[in-house]
C-alpha cells in the first residue's frame, strides 16, 4: 500500500516513514501543507498520515479540501492539539482517526493497519482465499498452513489483488499502490512480480488471472 506522511518535524517524520516502510508500504514524505495538498489531488494513496500544524497550509484545511473533493482516502491525524474541542473539530472535518503526540509507534502501526483494512471493507486481519491465507498484521502468507516466502513486492501485488477480490486491477493501478516517488517504478516489472507470484502459490487453488488488455484479478 502507498502512504503519504505529512509532518514538519523531520525527526518524527523519519521515524514514522521508517516504521511504515518496515511494514513494507511504499511511503512518500512531505513537510509542507501546500505540497501535501498538491500530491493528494494529483496522486493515489491508500492512507494519509497528517500533522495539523504545518507551514504553508494548516492540516485541517487540507482535510476539509480532501472531503469536499470526495477523495476516498483514510486520514489519520497526528497532532499536539490534544484538547477535546480540537479532537472533535478534526473528526467532524472528516478524519478517520486521531492520535495526540507523543505516541507510541506500535500503536500508530496498528491504527494504520486498521484503517487500511477498513477502507476496503476488510475487518479480519486474515484474508483467506482457497488454501491461501494472507495476514495483514505480520504480512505472512501461508498455503494449506505452510509458510510461503514472498519478496516485499510480490506480497504487495498479492495484497492489492486480495483487497480488490473479483475486480480487474490494471498494471498501472497496481504500480500506483506499490511504488513511492523514491522507488524505481516500472509498470513492466508488475508482469515479473505476477509471474513469480503465480509459481509460488501454484498449489493454493488461487488463480491470478490475466484479463487481456485490462489487467489482473483473483476470483473469490
Amino acid at each position: 500500500m502507498r502512504i503519504l506522511i505529512v509532518e514538519d518535524n523531520l525527526v518524527l517524520a523519519g521515524k514514522i516513514a521508517a516504521a511504515m516502510r518496515q511494514m513494507e508500504h511504499a511511503v512518500d514524505l512531505v513537510h509542507d501543507g501546500e505540497d501535501a495538498l498538491r500530491l493528494v489531488l494529483q496522486e493515489t494513496f491508500d492512507l494519509l498520515i497528517l500533522d495539523l500544524s504545518l507551514p504553508g497550509m494548516d492540516g485541517l484545511d487540507i482535510l476539509k479540501t480532501v472531503r469536499i473533493r470526495k477523495i476516498n482516502l483514510p486520514v489519520l491525524i497526528l497532532t499536539a492539539r490534544g484538547n477535546l474541542d480540537e479532537r472533535v473539530a478534526g473528526l467532524d472535518a472528516g478524519a478517520d482517526d486521531y492520535m495526540v503526540k507523543p505516541f507510541e509507534l506500535s500503536e500508530l502501526e496498528a491504527r494504520a493497519r486498521a484503517l487500511l483494512r477498513r477502507n476496503v471493507g476488510v475487518r479480519n486481519p486474515d484474508i483467506a482465499v482457497g488454501k491461501l491465507v494472507f495476514n495483514s498484521i505480520d504480512r505472512s502468507v501461508t498455503v494449506a498452513g505452510q509458510p510461503v516466502s514472498l519478496t516485499p513486492r510480490e506480497r504487495g501485488v498479492l495484497e492489492v489483488l486480495l483487497l480488490n477480490i473479483s475486480q480487474v486491477i490494471s498494471k498501472e493501478k497496481i504500480a500506483l499502490h506499490l511504488f513511492g516517488f523514491d522507488d524505481e517504478a516500472s509498470v513492466k516489472s508488475i508482469e515479473l512480480y505476477i509471474s513469480r507470484l503465480r509459481k509460488k502459490i501454484a498449489n493454493s487453488g488461487v488463480d491470478v488471472r490475466t484479463i487481456r488488455g485490462l489487467g489482473y484479478m483473483i476470483d473469490e
